[in-house]
């Protein structure tokens, strides 16, 4: 009989659930909403990325529906080769005058748009300075592009400063942060940063993701809401959040983009964007410049939930945006947090190390635009018990 090579992977999952940090999928039974069923289950979700609400707007579901009695359902090829149709070109064009660059190029996801971009521009003879809370994307392009990496201490300047004056001058250096960070939901010092960069000849990026749509005029981004347009030579930002469909995109001046189409690997071996992904898109940009409304009540509502959480007692962090994370410390109990509050109909995914550090386990919260009142009331009550019962306040 064979034996299993593969065998060892029980033993790691047994580990997992030892250790109580195995989680099962919570499966989605109604739409992507801000009340919805998990599990069989009626719940406040404060899991979804779905920021605006925009997974379910009118506007985007008529789009996309049109685009496939149109289009059909695929494009049947790559970018690169036969698939790239019209609707790419003009949503990339729609995406670069949102984001004010030259020139956009859309991705099949974030997590592509920035493994995509680092490992397309960078040598082994270049070198990464990335803040060491960046996105596993950004780590992972750094890695494949196989440039040395140095990592600095989170948002610390100064820190990023002396790793760059101890560089060559000549070596090219590309300088990275999010511009929120996806766990801790704190802003980047981007003006800082990208003094920085000018200071010494860094190349300036920054993951936009979870501000697109959410930070800026009408959503543009934390470049937008700083003021640093034209100071940051590569923008990423995604199409799967706030916008409510799938995908990621990379903005900047128009070498940059004609040079991924050429060598991101990502873009070159992936099948395009299907049509109806590629119209609620182009919607979902009408609806953030036409509905300035809803990402002000994104903003009522992120503030009541987290001053809410905040006269409880919970730990917060130094959250600064809708992601508020509830900081639990040790994983199992993390774990625990969240599976209670899913008892109690409220839906706020544990999250452990590797994830985070081991000692700031949490579960995370994302308030949305559509979420009521009463939503955000009922889930803090869920909280305030569950916490008290866990010692956490």
């Amino acid at each position: 009989m064979r034996v299993d090579p593969l065998a060892y992977l029980a033993t790691e999952l047994q580990t997992l659930k030892d250790q109580k940090l195995y989680r099962q999928l919570r499966i989605l039974e109604d739409e992507q909403k801000a009340h919805t069923t998990f599990d069989h289950k009626s719940v406040v979700n404060l899991s979804s990325n779905n920021y605006l609400g925009l997974t379910t707007h009118p506007r985007l579901r008529e789009r996309a529906l049109k685009a496939v009695e149109e289009y059909g359902v695929g494009t049947g090829s790559v970018r690169t080769i036969a698939g790239t149709m019209d609707i790419h070109m003009a949503l990339e064009r729609k995406l670069a005058d949102f984001k004010q660059v030259e020139k956009v190029v859309v991705f099949q996801s974030g997590f592509t748009a920035n493994a995509g971009t680092v490992s397309g521009i960078l040598t082994k003879d270049d070198v990464v300075i990335s803040d060491e809370l960046n996105h596993a994307s950004i780590i992972d392009g750094c890695r494949l592009s196989r440039a040395a990496i140095k990592v600095f201490p989170h948002k610390d300047v100064d820190a990023a400063r002396r790793i760059i004056q101890q560089l060559p001058a000549s070596q090219r250096k590309l300088l990275i942060t999010d511009g929120v960070f996806s766990m801790d939901g704190d802003l980047g010092p981007l003006p800082a940063l990208c003094d920085l960069a000018e200071e010494t000849g860094c190349i300036m990026m920054v993951d936009d993701a979870h501000a697109s749509g959410v930070f800026g005029r009408n959503g543009r981004g934390t470049i937008d809401h700083f003021g640093v347009h034209g100071r940051v030579d590569i923008q990423v930002g995604t199409l799967s959040k706030a916008i409510g469909a799938l995908g990621g995109y990379v903005a900047g001046n128009a070498n940059l983009i004609e040079f991924l189409y050429h060598r991101a690997r990502p873009f070159l071996f992936s099948t395009s964007h299907p049509p109806a992904v590629v119209l609620a898109c182009m919607a979902a940009i009408d609806v953030l410049l036409e509905e300035p409304a809803l990402i002000e009540r994104l903003w009522d509502n992120t503030r009541f939930f987290k001053e809410g959480l905040q006269r409880l007692g919970f730990d917060t962090g130094m959250s600064e945006s809708p992601i508020t994370p509830v900081i639990a410390g040790d994983g199992a109990k993390a774990m625990l947090l969240s599976d209670k509050l899913f008892e109690r109909g409220v839906f706020a995914q544990g999250i452990a190390f590797p994830t985070v550090a081991r000692d700031k386990a949490r579960v995370r919260t994302i308030v949305t635009a559509t979420h009521t009142r009463e939503d955000l009331q009922y889930a803090l009550d869920a909280f305030a018990a569950v916490g008290r019962e866990l010692g956490l306040i």
